[in-house]
């Protein structure tokens, strides 16, 4: 028997099942709702119900997969903005944010594993694994719901700052290239500029030049997968370090040089608080080793 607090109120109870019961077949939980063996307050109900603060649901014995012992390191990344609805951190580089696809775990997981009492962590949103900078986290549900309405709404206003191999033209550009996703023989996820993809937006603002490189502030208008990378790499300027869509070349070049990652970065984000409305306007500094290396090309620029 589960009684249901308000970090769940509002969720569809085939999802909160799902969750509750990791591993077991969706079809299985379907069978168990229909069949009358999952009660909410002793009555059938239909796996489309959305559970409330205080709903008893009865969870029927379900076979189990065979429980995976991984251990998850609890970690707390660097706070940018905490209140008792949003969690937000500056993401380093190389972490995924969730686990899957060959990754046994990520943010979220290592933030539950350091935060056992919390009640609700959920991601808002998803960085790549080699992008750092502004990662929000909902702590309740009605936040998670929120975020995602102001995002939909084009509330949000996001900007990344990208190092690109070449000098870059354009004070200003605006660049749309529509998106397609697809898959490599390997299984590998890919996105590439495809006619019949989804349309994608983005603004790019020259923020210096240094000669072999350039650095741009990426505002993103869409939140298409891999957006920024293939945009660039599309003008003929991909992303320093990048090794999906970057030039081998480049790459071995800077890694000689001691960089070692990509050069993207979530720098600012601003939008509506999911809960006051006020607007929260977030900010995560250049990681150290991109500052460096900006320097030195600064540097090298000078002599």
């Amino acid at each position: 028997m589960v009684e249901i607090d308000e970090a769940h109120d509002g969720q569809r109870l085939d999802n909160f099942l799902l969750r509750l019961c990791k591993g077991v077949p969706k079809s299985h939980i379907y069978k168990a709702v229909r069949g009358g063996e999952v009660r909410v307050n002793k009555g059938r109900i239909q796996v489309d119900y959305r559970i409330k603060t205080g709903d008893v649901i009865r969870v029927p014995p379900l076979r189990l997969p065979e429980v995976r012992t991984d251990y998850v390191p609890p970690v707390e990344f660097p706070i940018v903005f905490e209140d008792d609805a949003v969690l937000v951190i500056d993401k380093p580089e190389g972490v995924a944010v969730h686990g899957g696809s060959g990754v046994s775990f990520g943010v979220i997981e290592q933030l539950r594993a350091a935060r056992p009492d919390a009640k609700f962590l959920e991601l808002v949103h998803r960085l790549d694994r080699d992008t750092s900078g502004l990662l929000l986290i909902a702590k309740r549900r009605s936040a998670l719901t929120g975020m995602h309405e102001s995002l939909r709404a084009g509330g949000w206003e996001k900007h990344y700052l990208a190092l690109v191999d070449g000098d870059w033209m354009n004070a200003r550009q605006h660049v749309r290239h529509p998106l397609l996703k697809w898959t490599t023989q390997s299984g590998e996820r890919r996105v590439r500029v495809d006619p019949t993809g989804l349309a994608s937006h983005t603004i790019f603002t020259l923020k210096a030049r240094y000669g072999e490189f350039s650095l741009l502030d990426a505002e993103l208008k869409t939140g298409r997968t891999h957006q920024i990378r293939v945009h660039v790499a599309a003008e003929g300027f991909p992303i320093a370090g990048d090794d999906k869509y970057g030039k081998d070349e480049t790459n071995a070049a800077l890694i000689a040089r001691g960089f070692k990652r990509m050069f993207l970065h979530a720098h600012t984000l601003s939008l509506p608080h999911p809960l006051t409305g006020e607007r929260l306007s977030l900010q995560a500094p250049l990681p150290p080793a991109c500052v460096a290396f900006t320097e030195a090309l600064a540097a090298k620029e000078d002599q």
